[in-house]
């Protein structure tokens, strides 16, 4: 029997009491598909082994991206792979992630977004699978996101990938305004030093409404000498008090309740902001936290890149035109760590970001390399020959991997790559395969 028809036959085969109990149990949609290969058998099974060994490096190994990015991006259906993406992440700004599949692509895709502590085992955060590949989750916390993008067993086809920020807060709080109009930061110095700023200044004229940001209730109003009239807004959903301060006008009252919109009060300057332009002092503070910066909860994400012009090279082999290193990063980066390739290696493209491309080793190493740097091996081969004697093509270089198709003495074949002995063969008809020769 295929394995494809293996693999469905098997899966179909769990009882209506397991699928009742993946239905109840909450977990992720990788971890109900990784359950259901489980109770299958398939988790034994080599081809299950590498999905779940590949689920799981990615969460090890992941390639550091910065925010927003666009790959392209190629499934394999013969060798099970994850990819991972490592971004940068600040309190109150919401990450959007999104895949599209391209036409005629069959995948069945999982999207998991992690928190990543240096140290710890990463915290899910959200998930998505090939039903709806478009999910938002907010950062509660500065640090580092990682997202696990991995497609279910035997897929195949190429896909797009974008991910970037986004204000969390659904209305900016000054009506016809946006960050740009901020002039003072959090963290500026006050009074000599002796205090910070905690909050941002937005300008707008005298009069303008200030908005609520969020849906919530008013818990305080009043006149402070260092806030002027100031308005208490309690996004109870997210457990953080929204302060405005400056007020020219207060139109609100304590335990009123307001949706994201309504206008709180008109911009001014009272308090100690007499001798400034009219503005209003927007600021956030936590529960059991106090203040933190509102900036990320408010600022407009750059937009994410067009993808990649030029000539689509995913799932492609190609080898390098000088020896060089394999980035984890796209940015330009030394180190002695990074591996050194030669230039009789084939790399396998999975994905492209604009000038860079995401490639795999044979030895399963993953990294990037410039686009204008390598050749494409199957219009450039090492060189042709004829087979002294029949050859078995494997899926990998190594004389364990499983044989794909046999070739006869005589036949004609084009070496696109070595390493470690064994040289990357296509056949007359395209067969394409590892060897000793």
């Amino acid at each position: 029997m295929p394995v494809a028809s293996a693999l469905l036959f098997l899966l179909a085969g769990c009882s209506k009491q397991q699928t009742l109990q993946a239905i109840f149990q909450k977990s992720t949609p990788h971890q109900a598909y990784a359950r259901q290969l489980a109770q299958a058998g398939l988790d034994r099974r080599p081809a299950g082994r590498r999905w779940l060994a590949a689920a799981a490096q990615a969460l090890r190994d992941s390639l550091v991206v910065p925010l927003p990015f666009a790959e392209t991006g190629y499934f394999r259906a013969e060798l099970p792979a994850a990819a991972s993406y490592r971004y940068a992440v600040r309190a109150g700004e919401q990450v959007h992630v999104s895949l599209t599949l391209a036409p005629g692509a069959n995948a069945h895709v999982f999207l998991d977004a992690f928190e990543a502590a240096p140290g710890q085992v990463p915290t899910p955060l959200a998930s998505a699978d090939t039903v709806v590949l478009d999910f938002r989750y907010r950062a509660e916390t500065t640090g580092q996101h990682l997202l696990r993008v991995q497609p279910e067993l035997l897929a195949a086809g190429r896909y797009t990938l974008r991910v970037a920020r986004e204000p969390s807060l659904s209305v900016f709080p000054v009506r016809g305004r946006n960050d740009a109009a901020a002039g003072s930061f959090w963290g500026a110095d006050r009074d000599g030093g002796t205090r910070r700023h905690e909050g941002i200044d937005i300008f707008a004229p005298r009069g303008t409404p200030a908005l609520a940001a969020a849906d919530g209730f008013i818990t305080r109003t009043g006149e402070t000498p260092l806030g002027g009239r100031v308005v208490w807004l309690a996004d109870a959903a997210h457990g953080e008090h929204l302060y405005y301060a400056h007020l020219d006008k207060q139109l609100v009252s304590p335990g009123q309740r307001v949706r994201a919109g309504d206008t709180l009060g008109l911009v001014g300057n009272t308090g100690n902001a007499r001798t400034t332009a009219p503005h209003l002092h927007f600021g956030i503070y936590r529960s059991g936290q106090g203040a933190v910066d509102p900036l990320p909860f408010v600022q407009r994400g750059a937009t994410a890149p067009a993808p990649p012009a030029g000539p689509d090279r995913r799932g492609e082999f190609v080898r390098l035109r000088l020896a060089t290193a394999l980035r984890p990063t796209t940015a330009k980066v030394t180190s002695r760590r990074m591996e050194t390739l030669s230039k009789q290696m084939p790399l396998l493209v999975l994905g492209q970001q604009g000038l860079v491309l995401r490639v795999q080793t044979p030895a399963g190493d993953i990294g990037y390399v410039a686009a204008l740097a390598v050749i494409e091996a199957g219009r450039a081969p090492l060189r042709r020959l004829l087979l002294p004697a029949i050859v078995e093509l494997r899926d990998q270089p190594t004389a364990t991997a499983p044989a794909r198709v046999a070739l006869a003495a005589r036949t004609a074949v084009a070496v696109l790559g070595e390493t470690n002995g064994f040289s990357l063969l296509r056949g007359p008809r395209g067969e394409l395969g590892w060897a000793t020769i």
